[in-house]
């Protein structure tokens, strides 16, 4: 057997299918490689099938080698040969101090976008979705593993994570094989666009019975969902949407989804929780990054001081039309949001798309096509952000009205926002020389002053808002 590093290794076993093997059956198999071992845990897919699966980290020849309470699974044996990664291949995401890593150290940028429901759409749509996912700038997407009921997404889906419906009921003692094949399709799918799926694995907006699950089926559906998707190297953890919101639940439900998925996935993906009103406590050890909804994204310095995690602004409103206060905000406002999250040190997930439509399919929820202005001025911050040494960079406030995001004395970028100045004065690092850009996040233009600059400087400026300013240090 072969298989690449960081890439999915999975094993096909028969065993039992009488009873209820989702409940009865236990399967682990313990990967070893030289001195090191790593244990998953496997899972029934129905029809006497059972998988095993993992990624593995390193290079080299690995033996792996079953645990199991039905005997057709128990001690099984096998050897696997893995093989560098290949050109694009970076593994899976991790966080690094404040920042973001792929586990080859390449720097990670969260640009991200919000897709609530859209794996619980027709194939047509989700088709759809991906395609226009392909031609954007996003590196990450959040979405639902359990459906929605919201305004503007009221239809039902074919599958759900149990067997059932809601006419009929659910089976929450056994999963749907028939749901995780198609959403492990779309996760793959993502894969291959380089996209990070940030899965919510609760949410209080439903009319299934999903958000009040009993304890014990929750722990299944946990272990479960860690057991099929972990391997998938593109996957993050989100224990809910609005948190706060769930009020059959309460904190230590939380620190219990937390600890849960932290002992079941043994490549520790990143772990977060969105919050509505009130913050999770992101300082607990268990909690990787913050996943963030306000709109007072000028706070991210405070937020990154407090937490010592990156800090990933996951919602700021929506750029679109509709009635509710959170979805119709402009794109100019959108991207303001963004960008001064980024000039504090915080990280831009925070798009969504609520343009009304007779069919109601609004992108923030159903996915298919976006029509803002926001995702081209994405792109571009993106790219800048990409010509930044991305690993080094840091907040500080340079003057009363002023942040600054920066690499040291190497790389400084201030954004104005509102502000719409004729002239601004710098005090660059005497000895060292630098290039002054001067770059319009709107109309998504860069342009260079002519010369170079140390010490005190007037960087003339073209008295429009968003502006801002880049000075890196000369070779």
């Amino acid at each position: 057997m072969t298989a690449e590093q960081y890439c999915r290794f999975e094993v096909t076993m028969d065993g039992p299918s009488s009873g209820n093997p989702y409940r009865e059956v236990e399967l682990f198999a313990d990967f070893r490689l030289a001195h090191r071992t790593v244990s998953v845990r496997g899972f029934y897919d129905g029809e006497g099938e059972y998988r095993l699966r993992f990624m593995p980290d390193e290079p080299g020849e690995w033996t792996w080698a079953t645990r199991s309470n039905a005997q057709a699974l128990d001690g099984r044996t096998g050897i696997m040969t893995v093989a560098p990664a290949t050109a694009g291949n970076h593994g899976p995401v991790t966080v690094v101090g404040t920042r973001f890593a792929y586990a080859d150290r390449t720097p990670y940028i969260p640009v991200g976008t919000t897709c609530y429901a859209w794996a619980h759409q027709d194939n047509a749509m989700r088709d759809e979705t991906i395609a226009t996912l392909a031609a954007g700038p996003f590196t990450k997407i959040r979405m639902c593993v359990f459906p929605k009921h919201y305004r503007y997404n009221l239809n039902e889906p074919e599958h759900f994570v149990f067997p059932g419906s809601l006419d009929a009921g659910f089976d929450t003692d056994r999963f749907n094989p028939d749901f995780f094949s198609a959403f492990e399709a779309d996760l793959d799918r993502l894969l291959d666009l380089g996209i990070e799926a940030d899965l919510i694995l609760f949410h209080p907006y439903d009319r299934w019975g999903f958000q009040s699950l009993p304890q014990d089926v929750e722990e299944r559906y946990l272990a479960y969902v860690v057991a099929r998707l972990a391997s998938f190297r593109n996957v993050w953890w989100s224990m809910a949407n609005e948190w706060d919101f769930m009020k059959q639940k309460n904190e230590q439900d939380f620190h219990r989804y937390f600890r849960i998925v932290a002992r079941e996935d043994p490549y520790a993906h990143p772990r977060g929780v969105h919050n509505g009103h009130t913050f999770y406590d992101h300082t607990l050890p268990w909690v990787t990054h913050a996943s963030i909804q306000r709109s007072d994204t000028e706070r991210c310095a405070e937020w990154v001081s407090r937490y010592g995690k990156p800090v990933v602004i996951d919602e700021c409103c929506y750029e679109g039309d509709i009635r509710e206060g959170w979805g119709n905000i402009s794109a100019r406002e959108l991207m303001r949001r963004q960008w001064t999250a980024v000039a504090n040190g915080g990280w831009p997930g925070a798009h969504g798309e609520t343009y009304y439509n007779e069919e109601e399919v609004l992108w923030w929820s159903k996915g298919r096509r976006l029509i803002g202005e926001a995702p081209a001025r994405i792109a571009f911050m993106r790219r800048i952000l990409e010509e930044a040494p991305v690993e080094r960079l840091s907040a500080r406030r340079a003057n009363w009205d002023l942040v600054c995001l920066n690499a040291g004395d190497d790389y400084m970028l201030y954004y104005l926002g509102f502000q719409r100045p004729s002239w601004k004065d710098l005090a660059l690092p005497e000895g060292r020389t630098y290039t002054i850009d001067v770059i319009d996040t709107w109309e998504m233009t860069v342009t260079p002053l002519d010369g170079t600059f140390s010490g005190e400087v007037r960087v003339p400026l073209p008295a429009k808002e968003y502006q801002a300013i880049r000075a890196s240090a000369s070779a």
